[in-house]
């Protein structure tokens, strides 16, 4: 398992395997690089593809530190963009869902000449004070409860809380048609479950980078400083941290956008909608390189 060099002192686990065009897969939470254990697969038979764990998660460095300055979303992005930068990737399409669609808006957003294009799903911006409304809370409550110690006390390297406070999110936030295997929750637990790795997994919410924070904070920019990178939004059916009714203020935020909606799928994108994922990486491919078959 290869780890990066070192940015701000985390170092990334990640896998690589393919050839072809550069694509980099981020995870979500709860999750890890293995959210991608589908898709990477059915992507390498054209593209190099690099999956890393982010910072806090799975086998990455899980460093005690400020999460305002080390596990935020410029963080995530500065490491994110470590690793292409030390693998020579040139300008690959990030994909990523859940905190890896915010973490991947952040890299095309601060380093553009270093992204090719996005293929995300939710969260976008747009949202606003939408997010503050008496159905999105009771949905979001999570994001406040990882903000108490209470969160770490009560979880943190306690396998078998672990395994039933993710597995309420896995079942809750997936479609009708999706159920998380045992083996499946093993692994979370097993990743999840050692001392200090859930707590290092709450610091993006302790650092403020969550989408209660981020909504209410977003202002509309200007035309010239919109996200310029060419994006590609999937939006589920049945998430329900993020109704589709959400998506129609996102023109407002990128240059360059189109969306498309998944039907009958929830919020764990790469698992529940493999095929859309890979053909929406695919069709961001530049004109005729890869597409094979399509």
């Amino acid at each position: 398992m290869p780890r990066s060099e070192p940015v701000d002192g985390f170092q990334l686990a990640y896998d690589r395997s393919g050839c072809g065009e550069p694509v980099v897969l981020l995870h979500g939470w709860p999750g890890d690089r293995a959210d991608y254990r589908i898709l990477a697969p059915d992507l390498a038979a054209s593209f190099d593809v690099v999956v890393p764990d982010l910072r806090g998660f799975g086998e990455s460095d899980k460093h005690p530190a400020d999460p305002a300055e080390q596990y935020g979303a410029a963080a995530q992005a500065r490491s994110v963009l470590g690793l292409i930068r030390e693998l020579d990737l040139q300008r690959p399409i990030l994909a990523g869902y859940d905190i890896g669609s915010r973490i991947a808006q952040t890299v095309a957003q601060q380093y553009p000449d270093q992204v090719r294009a996005l293929v995300i799903a939710p969260p976008l911006p747009g949202i606003g004070k939408r997010i503050l409304g008496q159905e999105p809370q009771r949905e979001f409550w999570y994001q406040s409860f990882h903000r108490l110690p209470l969160a770490a006390e009560l979880i943190d390297g306690a396998p078998a809380a672990v395994r039933a406070y993710l597995s309420y999110f896995w079942s809750h936030w997936s479609g009708p048609s999706f159920t998380p295997s045992p083996g499946d929750l093993d692994h979370l637990v097993a990743v999840y479950g050692m001392p200090g790795a859930f707590t290092a997994s709450i610091a993006w919410y302790r650092s403020g980078a969550g989408s209660v924070a981020r909504s209410l904070a977003e202002e509309v920019p200007a035309p010239d400083d919109r996200i310029a990178v060419p994006a590609t939004v999937l939006w589920p059916e049945y998430d329900p941290l993020f109704p589709r009714a959400w998506a129609d203020r996102v023109e407002e935020f990128f240059s360059a956008i189109t969306v498309r909606f998944v039907d009958g799928a929830g919020h764990f994108a790469p698992l529940e909608y493999p095929g859309e994922f890979a053909a929406a990486i695919r069709d961001a491919q530049p004109a005729g390189v890869g597409h094979d078959g399509m």
